[in-house]
């Protein structure tokens, strides 16, 4: 490798890096399927009626599978969701805030950042969204 130039060099050191990661991630996805082919073959498979039934709390299914929920669940989450996210999002800003020379420039895309997520809990709460009836 002496008469090898410095950046060949580097490039080889930096690929066998990722070759280890790549090699550890090839041994873990080998190893999830011996397990799971492990345990198709040895598991014992004797299905009764009871077996297949759809079990639910140790309660016997009465009526049908499918039950109705309404969407407005799913409104609420989606909305916690979003809202968790843009919380994470103030720490970042709040380091770089910090910094020298960052101040102003941070401190105005937080301000649109903000009146984003202010237009969209607006609409949210125009829409009746919010309102848990």
């Amino acid at each position: 490798m002496a008469d090898l130039p410095e950046s060949t060099v580097l490039a080889s050191d930096y690929f066998h890096s990722y070759s280890v990661v790549g090699l550890l991630a090839v041994i873990g996805v080998l190893f999830v399927a011996v397990a799971f082919g492990a345990g198709r073959l040895l598991r014992p498979v004797v299905p009764t009626p009871e077996k297949l039934l759809t079990y639910e709390c140790g309660v016997d299914p009465v009526g049908e599978g499918w039950a109705h929920t309404q969407i407005r669940y799913y409104v609420y989450a989606f909305l916690y969701v979003i809202f968790a996210v843009d919380s994470i999002f103030l720490f970042p800003w709040a380091t770089v805030f910090a910094a020298p020379g960052y101040g102003a420039t941070t401190l105005v895309e937080m301000f649109i950042f903000l009146g984003f997520l202010a237009v969209g809990l607006l609409y949210a709460w125009k829409k009746g969204v919010l309102e848990w009836t």
